[in-house]
């Protein structure tokens, strides 16, 4: 089981004399095996969400757990794929994902069953003993994606890891993370600032406040996508014409629009 929970969760940076609320009183269920993805304005608090679960920080005040156990610190059982690919330039295709699988102290002949298992899952066989700099973007994040399935993580993190992308190839893995997630479920949290991603991928989508970051809204889309038999579709525009899609990204799309207005007039009535 892996089950991630905020509870009550606030995150302050401090600045000098002042402070910067990031996340205000948060709490947040997501169940195994269930892929969230949150959307928000630039600045609601998205990434800190990620990194709070991750222990790459921690809240000031309120508690973030995976299973029932507060998280105090990184472990193994928690994945990240940035939106860079943090692969190590001077090592190949093989190398990269085997990293982690040595540092457990694997043995040879079980990594290469676990390395090959998920460079066929991510498409990328015939390029083991390529190097970083001989791929393209799109194979590269494939690598990181495998490095992060090999360690057979409960929780899989995901900050923006299409953002670096171009438009093309964007599209062709958010298919392939379907593909990959309905394959080998795992409890997946996904930031995002597309709208269209987070719809197309998630079976619920975080709607945050502008800053301090709270839960506005969440959306649940796993109803109308087993009504409307999205997974019959193989291709992404396939799904994103349907009558039942447009509606739900219009309607986050109009709840987002709404914060930016209300922190821009915000600003106008601090700055008068």
């Amino acid at each position: 089981m892996s089950v991630i929970r905020f509870d009550d969760v606030s995150r302050v940076f401090s600045h000098d004399r002042s402070g910067v609320v990031a996340l205000d009183h948060v709490s947040l269920e997501i169940a195994d095996r269930e892929f969230v993805a949150i959307v928000g304005p630039s600045g609601c608090g998205k990434t800190t969400c990620l990194r709070l679960v991750a222990g790459l920080e921690f809240p000031s005040s309120g508690t973030v757990s995976v299973d029932g156990r507060k998280v105090m610190w990184p472990g193994p059982d928690r994945a990240v794929v940035f939106q860079q690919f943090a692969l190590f330039p001077w090592k190949t295709v093989y190398e990269n994902i085997e990293l982690g699988l040595r540092a457990r102290g694997m043995a040879a002949g079980k990594r290469r069953e676990v390395i090959e298992r998920y460079m066929d899952l991510m498409n990328l066989c015939g390029h083991e003993q390529a190097y970083p700099h001989q791929l393209s973007g799109g194979m590269q994040q494939r690598v990181a994606i495998a490095r992060a399935y090999a360690l057979a993580p409960g929780v899989l993190l995901m900050d923006e890891p299409f953002g670096a992308l171009d438009a093309q190839t964007r599209v062709v893995m958010q298919e392939e993370l379907v593909r990959v997630t309905r394959a080998n479920p795992r409890t997946v949290l996904f930031i995002t600032h597309a709208v269209e991603e987070s719809v197309y991928l998630a079976d619920r989508v975080v709607v945050m406040t502008s800053r301090p970051g709270r839960v506005k809204e969440i959306i649940d889309v796993r109803p109308v996508r087993e009504a409307n038999r999205w997974d019959q579709y193989k291709r992404i525009e396939d799904v994103m014409d349907l009558e039942s899609f447009v509606r739900l990204r219009t309607h986050i799309w109009k709840s987002l629009r709404d914060e930016r207005s209300g922190a821009e007039r915000e600003v106008e009535r601090v700055s008068a």
